[in-house]
């Protein structure tokens, strides 16, 4: 990886989403959510204690202390207010969060290092949950322990009417996939993209870890939630994967790559649009990315990705175990490939990516089409910043165009591009909290030309 940088001369842009805007989301994520989640994260090392002496002894109960010891001081550090300092890990990734911190203290022209509520809201929420990485990953033997690993589980669990239910209309689907004409596999394609677009509302780290599984099937609510999708480019997406299937040879494969967002209810449903447009004939490969170390409470990490899939398996349900057999095949037989890569964890956006990680932007750059999930790659995709909501989402992406791109969200924080003129202001008269309430979604598509 490449140092850190930046792709634009500041001043072009729009300042960034911050705590130092009173009243903002951002001041209330940083002065109330945060801390709930740190405090949460403290408590599960205190309830995990035992296990933790009946796995390692005593340095297991040291370890412990250790890590609630730093994250109690990291949260006093943002409840004061006080400069993010630089990380004293070892960790592979230090460096790079090091010079950022710089870059920002440069920033500041002067006014002081950066602070919980002065900095940017993306990079001080990032940089949180990279310090409790370091407060595990520095205290072995615990180091391996995932903080969040138990309300991910529980999402899963707690959405399995939701599951079965999905798993059996697909699979119903399939023994008749053959015999479908254009328009009613458009159809499907659309349905499931839907179902992994609202998929996105299970979000522990926007509920602060507060449960947020999916209790009933999306399948039966789809036409009723079609007013609320803001940008909906579903017909493009299907142009672009047709296009690509009829210019298909031998030797040129049509990949998709899905950028994962949530594990639990969201990653089933992005698997059965995987497995979708694989059985459709639509895509040849998938290629899923997700996070190398636990991050916002609830992404998808390699462990959560291959515990779902195990989970399907061993389910007393015939087709949610068909499910998870057919996607365990998918992967030995390399059609379904799983990546994580460090980038996605860093406080960078995602216009910093050819730069600080060219071998991702490049690799990125063989996909036919790329699938963002969720909140905070549309954060990182469009800079999280101040954007008037009717600027093109292009032009948001300032200059990160590895491939055709498509953001499949729900609304939890305060930055939304590519909407009509009026379009906001007319929402806002009668929702005041349309962009933090997750009712709100957008399939929005950039052709990266």
């Amino acid at each position: 990886m490449a140092a850190a940088g930046t792709a634009l001369p500041v001043t072009a842009l729009p300042v960034p989403l911050s705590g130092r805007f009173k009243g903002s989301f951002a001041y209330f994520t940083i002065k109330d959510r945060l801390p709930q989640i740190l405090t949460r994260t403290i408590d599960t090392l205190h309830r995990h204690k035992n296990e933790f002496f009946e796995e390692h002894g005593e340095k297991g109960v040291e370890a412990e202390k250790r890590a609630i010891s730093f994250l109690s001081k990291l949260r006093n550090e943002l409840q004061t207010d006080k400069p993010v300092t630089p990380l004293e890990d070892e960790l592979p990734d230090a460096m790079l969060w090091n010079q950022y911190l710089d870059y920002q203290r440069n920033l500041s022209n002067g006014n002081g290092g950066p602070s919980w509520f002065q900095s940017p809201w993306l990079y001080v929420e990032c940089y949180m949950y990279r310090r409790i990485h370091a407060a595990l990953a520095q205290n072995p033997p615990i180091d391996n322990f995932d903080v969040f690993k138990e309300g991910k589980a529980q999402n899963f669990f707690e959405s399995q009417g939701a599951i079965i239910a999905l798993c059996t209309y697909f699979q119903e689907l399939l023994k008749n996939i053959k015999d479908l004409d254009e328009k009613q596999l458009q159809e499907e394609f659309f349905k499931l993209l839907q179902v992994s677009l609202w998929g996105n509302k299970c979000d522990l780290s926007f509920s602060a870890g507060e449960e947020s599984s999916q209790k009933s099937s999306l399948l039966q609510c789809l036409e009723d939630m079609v007013p609320f999708i803001l940008v909906n480019d579903m017909e493009k997406l299907w142009s672009l994967l047709q296009n690509a299937k009829n210019r298909k040879t031998d030797k040129c494969k049509v990949r998709v790559d899905i950028i994962l967002d949530n594990a639990g209810f969201e990653l089933v449903s992005d698997f059965v649009l995987a497995d979708f447009l694989l059985s459709s004939k639509l895509a040849d490969e998938v290629h899923f990315r997700g996070k190398s170390i636990p991050w916002y409470v609830s992404d998808t990490t390699k462990n959560d990705f291959n515990w779902t899939i195990k989970q399907l398996q061993a389910a007393n349900h015939m087709w949610m175990s068909r499910c998870g057999i057919n996607w365990e095949g998918n992967l030995k037989k390399g059609v379904w490939v799983y990546h994580d890569h460090m980038f996605w964890t860093l406080p960078h956006d995602f216009s910093s990516m050819a730069e600080v990680a060219p071998d991702l932007y490049a690799d990125l750059q063989k996909s036919n089409l790329l699938l963002f999930k969720g909140d905070l790659n549309y954060r990182k995709l469009t800079g999280d910043r101040k954007w008037e909501h009717t600027v093109p989402f292009h032009q948001a992406l300032n200059k990160f165009h590895p491939a055709p791109l498509c953001s499949l969200r729900t609304l939890k924080s305060d930055t939304q591009v590519g909407l009509k003129p009026g379009q906001a202001e007319q929402i806002q008269a009668s929702e005041p909290e349309w962009m933090i309430s997750g009712k709100y979604g957008v399939v929005q598509f950039d052709p990266a030309l």
